[in-house]
């Protein structure tokens, strides 16, 4: 593996530091022509799967990919997964904590974790020329760990802060509501350690929740910059400790339910949703066109969504400040999709009617080919925008191979945006009004309606 690295370290650093000569004497740089190289997908027979894009980039990205969210977790050992997260630099069984945090700075390097209900991804972003130092960490990480425990005791501190820091946001605490009223299992659980869980994680659960889930077969390694023969021979040695799939995690059970949360705060954050479509469906795209119909998120900070429809129609008669938008969320076997609205106590009963009413006028065909039009624009443009930087590509192809066993090119997922037609978008709405509905609202709750007076 030693020379392949090498010789792909030298093709970048030998091509900017002839550009930056060329610079310096103020000639025209020569041309340099490197072999193009498309995405690469290779399934490995203890069931890894490989995906890398070698750009030739002087910063390489590699992220391994594991389903092991907390929908993963059971009654016994929740907040697991997010204890996890923190986790990162404990010492394992090849490199102390201090090792491993001063590793990978040494290098300018950056390892980091991240997590979704369903995945959890330890990504390293470094150049080139430190692959396999920065490597050897996050194998180590992900494979050796020894949770030691005093250093995991040491966690509860930060485990609390951290759920304290992200709950104090309304929209997380709504979110997490919503999941728990929305489901009865699986994608119920919380991303955040339940209160009464800090402090009881021991060492054992910990080790017990990699055994399970940290398989070959639930894993996907993915690399930018990067040859793919070197990443699949590291996937080869060293991700072949536990072959196999692992536990196989429950089947989500949408139930649709509602919980309140009331609150001093004047302003109220409501979400109203019905079962949506799941990763992969032939719905999943028709969804999403309905979402940037109504209104999705605002790319624009402080943008005013003047083509949302959510918002053209609550404006005319809620004069007060609001913000209505569109919520679509999409797992491997389920969905939510609805409407999330922020408004003032006095008028929230009024903004939340308003809205679907909306989505009921677009279910009885009230979207024209200029609405539907102009929507599949935006979708694109929010997917383009999503993968230009290495790390929004690094997990677009990283939650493919791992989802899917494929990476679906950008090509073809315009045309898959473009094949979307009113009907479609016609029948997602329809799904939606007719669906059984889940709700969840926090703040001031007097004017605020139940889910069954909708």
């Amino acid at each position: 593996m030693k020379p392949l690295l090498v010789l792909a370290r030298c093709i970048p650093k030998r091509f900017y530091s002839v550009q930056a000569a060329a610079k310096v004497k103020g000639s025209a740089p020569p041309r340099v022509q490197l072999p193009p190289e498309e995405l690469e997908i290779t399934k490995l027979s203890s069931g890894l799967m490989i995906a890398s894009l070698e750009n030739y980039c002087p910063v390489s990205s590699i992220g391994l990919f594991i389903k092991a969210g907390s929908r993963y977790e059971t009654s016994s050992n929740l907040g697991t997964s997010h204890l996890l997260r923190l986790a990162t630099s404990l010492t394992t069984k090849g490199a102390s904590s201090f090792k491993i945090v001063t590793g990978i700075d040494s290098v300018a390097a950056n390892l980091s974790v991240t997590a979704t209900r369903e995945n959890m991804v330890y990504s390293v972003e470094c150049l080139r020329d430190y692959i396999d130092t920065v490597l050897e960490y996050l194998i180590n990480v992900t494979t050796a760990p020894e949770f030691r425990p005093w250093e995991v005791s040491e966690l509860t501190t930060r485990l609390k802060t951290d759920k304290e820091i992200a709950f104090h946001i309304p929209q997380t605490r709504v979110l997490e509501n919503l999941h728990a009223a929305a489901y009865r299992n699986a994608l119920a659980n919380s991303l955040y350690c339940p209160d009464f869980m800090i402090g009881k994680i021991t060492s054992e659960q910990l080790h017990e929740y990699v055994q399970n889930n940290f398989t070959s077969g639930r894993m996907a390694l993915v690399g930018l910059g990067v040859s793919h023969a070197d990443l699949k021979q590291v996937g080869e040695q060293f991700l072949n400790i536990r072959s196999g799939a692992g536990m196989a995690g429950e089947k989500a059970k949408y139930r649709g339910g509602e919980t309140r949360e009331p609150h001093r705060d004047n302003l109220v954050h409501a979400i109203v949703v019905a079962e949506g479509a799941a990763v992969g469906s032939a719905e999943m795209n028709a969804f999403s066109v309905l979402q940037n119909i109504l209104g999705a998120e605002s790319l624009i900070k402080r943008g005013s969504r003047i083509t949302s429809k959510l918002v053209q129609e609550i404006t005319k008669t809620t004069p007060l400040p609001f913000d209505v938008t569109a919520f679509n969320a999409n797992y491997s076997d389920s969905g939510l999709f609805g409407i999330y609205t922020i408004s003032q106590a006095s008028v929230t009963r009024e903004v939340i009617k308003a809205a679907l009413n909306q989505v009921k006028a677009v279910s009885e065909g009230g979207v024209t080919d200029e609405e539907l039009k102009r929507a599949k624009q935006q979708m694109k443009a929010a997917f383009f925008m999503s993968v230009e930087s290495s790390e929004g590509l690094l997990n677009e192809i990283g939650s493919q191979a791992l989802a899917l066993g494929t990476y679906t090119s950008p090509a073809h997922v315009v045309e898959q945006i473009d094949s979307v037609t009113t009907a479609d978008v016609v029948n997602a709405a329809k799904k939606f009004v007719s669906g059984k509905k889940s709700m969840t609202a926090r703040g001031n709750l007097s004017n605020t309606p139940f889910a069954d007076e909708l």
